[in-house]
């Protein structure tokens, strides 16, 4: 049996060394409710995100029992149980939904149900039967609208599926009772009404009615415009914004963010710039569906920028939403433009420390009415005083309201603690933040709660250590802390809290990177983080095209960039001013990890942290975790990785020369070259006509980025410039958001003067521009579109599941060019699954046979492994898994070279360990 082992550890390491492809991608997926108690209180049930698997407690009087898991899909976010047999889980990654028996053991999934992109939440409803009802966005290989409709004005896409739950737990391939579109984007938690005929939907980044004007319609003082340059002693006058820094120079022409009252579009000094921006934002942020007829029968504006989770009180029916409230309307980051420690009254605020303030939205009828839940913290004032932090709260999300509706308690993700509230003092906001009304959690990234009423508890799931906690309610003290399986590499655990940890990281307690780096993705929003007393600054990164010009600090409104990604993609920032260029002595521009470090000044900039700086040390830790986090696959490219013919077409100008009289190809500036991690950018800059420097940015979240239709007709940027009603976001493409769709930035003039050199290569303008923007919506990104994708076989279900498994098994046959590892497959198919009463697990090998969890069993044919999943009880789901990731994913959890029956069958300490 060595020997054995032995053996097959050489040749599955060899395997994936061959691959060099980590085993591990870090996705991090937010929680939306990752705990659920069973309906007799007498089970726990956890998600366990980085692994993959439900986990399943006893609840008893003595606390918690770990009583086993299952495997389920990838990023698990979500859990509910219905009824005592089965428990739901919605997988983020693999746009899937198990379903899971608990009254068998071992437990096992019996059905996966294939849902729109990103699902995050699931809830019961319904008084005439029970629905399941299930949050994704209006896209997705698997939706009904799998495109998105990028090229559509003025819709939906906010998607809510629809099941019977009774229907989906015993019929295969359960058809939807219907798709709900909801006129907003990426939605995310749900909550249902206290008689269960209503259910609420809320937008996640809903945003808060902001957008950016065009700079080609701002005179703000820029260089190209000399006579509107004012001194900052003018501040506030007729001009937008001060736009010479302290050593007197001049910046460059920017746009200006501006927030719509309903009927106007204002700048900070109030003035109208209604006649720059062609549409209108509406704002709607929850929803509410009648469980029964599946009409929208409500949409309530105005709850938040960034809705987290929802919370019903049992008693009114009030709905309480965690949010956050970005203030992106006030520019500039820095103490304020005179550098004093009280800043005088004509000196602009800025938005140091004051990036999205956490909230509760409470809502009844069509009304919100937002509460600060840190109405204490003095922004602007320089150091804060001793107990700000200590009473602040920071990035709410999980909440859970006492049975008398009197009491609720919410998670404080970047707090380490669960604060403690008054639904009366809510309500009249006499509530005043007090540590003494807080209860920490030592794992520290609270995210889900769950109320055990019968026992005074509350259970508290915390990320930065993976694990489930026991509180004790009545002395407020932790009874237990249960870890989850976690295989993550430490760099990522130690990283993580860097990222979120507002104590840590801010002097007021309530700021964070995470604040507007939301899961290290990002809020959707544009923020103008100038500072007139920085200095211009030398550009050492490499450039394409253009003049080099200096970094001004005064650089106007920027879209939030996404933390994921930033590998292999050099300097940072939309301009690159985050540059390994600009250490001392100067290091190398197109070092990432010496871009990233070279963010800590932000901890004192724009956190306002105490401290100022990380350590070294600290700023490592932070790096090594941030470069690893990675991209999903594009949920718009089809399955088996082929293009449509709009998309083959844009390919192929995307690559087209039109000769010498033009600069170069698109992909010439925007370089794809997966082999050495390149997805639209290798790093290097431009000017292509702009007022600033910009780095060329990578294209694979172009998909993310569609729902503003309405710009005006510029010099540079023409097109329809009639108004296009209410739109879903304030924010679209280019560096500022201020271009609303890919095909208009086609239209620009450096894309004209081609088309029109070149007629014989563009005989249809109009047509090349529609389809290179089908091309770039479907655009490469790390990891091909199998994977996470899933399907569960059964006896009853072969003629449609068997076509799906053909299919994965094809495309981890197929060969993905991926950074370090040209031999890397598509994708690795495991299988997962019970075998004469034991949960067992398989993985693809390249020969095309499956091994098992037990090295003494022979290799299985497809067709072999398919048949077992004949008998009852015997369900088979099969996981396209990261390239690289299937051993560990399929057969041996804990790489250590023992596969994970094995390790069960001898008693062995690690498989204990595994699972607990």
């Amino acid at each position: 049996m060595t020997i054995l082992i032995l053996i097959l550890t050489f040749v599955l390491g060899t395997w994936h060394a061959a691959q060099a492809q980590p085993s591990f991608y870090a996705f991090e997926s937010g929680h939306v409710r990752p705990l659920a108690l069973s309906p007799d209180g007498s089970r726990l049930y956890a998600v366990n995100t980085p692994d993959n698997r439900l986990v399943v407690f006893a609840v008893s009087p003595d606390g918690l029992t770990h009583l086993g898991d299952v495997p389920v899909g990838m990023e698990p976010v979500a859990v509910a149980a219905n009824g005592a047999a089965h428990v739901w889980v919605v997988n983020h990654l693999s746009d899937s939904v198990s379903i899971v028996d608990v009254s068998r053991t071992p437990f096992r999934v019996v059905r996966t149900l294939l849902v729109g992109d990103e699902p995050n939440d699931i809830v019961f409803a319904g008084t005439e039967r029970q629905r399941a009802f299930i949050t994704t966005a209006h896209r997705g290989q698997n939706s009904p609208h799998p495109l998105g409709h990028y090229d559509q004005p003025g819709m939906g896409r906010a998607d809510v599926y629809v099941f019977d739950a009774e229907r989906a737990q015993t019929e295969p391939d359960a058809a939807l009772d219907a798709v709900l579109t909801l006129f907003g984007d990426k939605p995310r938690a749900l909550a249902v009404s206290p008689d269960r005929q209503h259910v609420y939907a809320a937008i996640f980044h809903s945003g808060n009615q902001t957008t950016t004007v065009t700079e080609g319609v701002v005179c703000n003082g820029g260089s190209q415009a000399p006579p509107c340059r004012i001194a900052r002693a003018d501040y506030p006058g007729g001009l937008p914004a001060p736009n010479i820094n302290h050593e007197g120079q001049g910046g460059p022409e920017t746009g200006l963010i501006v927030k719509f009252n309903g009927s106007q579009w204002l700048d900070e000094l109030g003035r109208d710039w209604s006649n720059g921006v062609r549409f209108n934002l509406s704002d709607f942020d929850v929803f509410t569906l009648n469980a029964d007829t599946l009409e929208t029968v409500a949409s309530v504006p105005g709850v938040g920028t960034v809705l987290f989770n929802m919370a019903v009180n049992p008693q009114t029916g009030t709905l309480y939403v965690s949010n956050t409230e970005a203030r992106n309307e006030i520019r500039f980051e820095g103490p304020g433009i005179l550098a004093s420690e009280v800043k005088p009254p004509d000196v602009p605020p800025t938005v140091r420390g004051r990036l999205h303030e956490a909230r509760i939205s409470i809502i009844e009828g069509a009304t919100a009415v937002p509460r600060h839940l840190n109405k204490h913290i003095p922004y602007g004032a320089s150091p804060m005083p001793e107990d700000v932090k200590a009473n602040s709260l920071a990035t709410p999300l999980g909440m859970a309201i006492s049975s008398d509706g009197t009491t609720l308690y919410v998670a404080a993700f970047g707090s380490a603690k669960i604060g403690v509230l008054s639904t009366a003092s809510l309500a009249d906001d006499s509530f005043v933040p007090d540590a003494a009304n807080h209860i920490p959690v030592t794992g520290g990234g609270p995210t889900g709660l769950i109320l055990d009423e019968a026992h005074n508890r509350l259970y508290v799931l915390t990320r930065f250590d993976n694990a489930v906690a026991s509180i004790d309610l009545a002395s407020r003290t932790e009874l237990q802390r249960l870890p989850l399986y976690n295989p993550e590499p430490q760099s990522l655990v130690e990283g993580r809290p860097f990222l979120y940890d507002a104590a840590l990281t801010s002097s007021n307690g309530e700021a964070s990177c995470s604040s507007c780096h939301i899961f290290g993705d990002l809020d959707d929003l544009a923020w103008d983080l100038g500072d007139p007393d920085a200095n211009v600054l030398p550009n050492p990164n490499p450039f394409i095209t253009g003049d080099r010009l200096p970094f001004h600090p005064l650089k106007g409104p920027m879209t939030t960039q996404s933390l994921r990604g930033l590998a292999h993609h050099g300097p940072m920032h939309w301009r690159g001013d985050r540059t390994g260029g600009h250490e001392d002595p100067p290091g190398d521009p197109l070092d990432e990890e010496a871009a990233f470090k070279a963010f800590n000044v932000a901890f004192d900039g724009l956190l306002g942290r105490d401290e100022g700086e990380l350590a070294d040390e600290e700023m490592q830790k932070f790096t090594d975790f941030v470069l690893q986090l990675t991209y999903p696959p594009n949920p718009i490219r089809q399955l088996d990785n082929t293009l449509r013919p709009d998309e083959a077409e844009g390919l192929r100008f995307f690559f087209l020369d039109p000769g010498p009289d033009l600069e170069d190809t698109c992909e010439g500036c925007h370089r794809l070259d997966p082999a050495n991690g390149f997805f639209g950018s290798a790093g290097e800059s431009t000017t292509e006509g702009e007022p600033q420097e910009f780095k060329v940015p990578h294209l694979r979240n172009m998909y993310q980025k569609v729902g503003v239709f309405g710009m005006p007709d510029t010099a540079f940027l023409p097109g329809d410039p009639t108004h296009q009603g209410d739109q879903i976001r304030g924010f679209g493409f280019l560096h500022d958001g201020s271009v609303d769709t890919i095909t208009r930035f086609l239209n620009a003039i450096v894309f004209q003067v081609g088309f029109q050199l070149f007629p014989e290569l563009y005989p249809n303008p109009e047509l090349t521009r529609q389809q290179l923007t089908a091309y770039l919506m479907a655009f490469d990104t790390t990891l091909a579109p199998i994977v996470g994708q899933q399907v569960t076989l059964t006896a009853e279900n072969t003629a449609t599941a068997t076509a799906r498994i053909a299919l994965m098994e094809a495309r981890a046959n197929t060969h993905f060019a991926m950074v370090g590892a040209s031999m890397a497959m598509e994708c690795d198919v495991i299988v997962k699954g019970v075998l004469n009463s034991e949960a067992r697990g398989w993985v693809r090998l390249p020969s095309g046979a499956y091994r098992s969890d037990r090295l003494s069993e022979p290799e299985l044919s497809s067709a072999e492994l398919q048949a077992l999943a004949t008998a009852n009880g015997q369900a088979l789901t099969y996981t396209c898994a990261p390239p690289g990731a299937g051993v560990r994913m399929g057969v041996d959890r804990d790489e250590d070279g023992v596969f994970d029956r094995d390790e069960i069958d001898a008693g062995s300490e690690t498989a204990k360990a595994a699972a607990r």
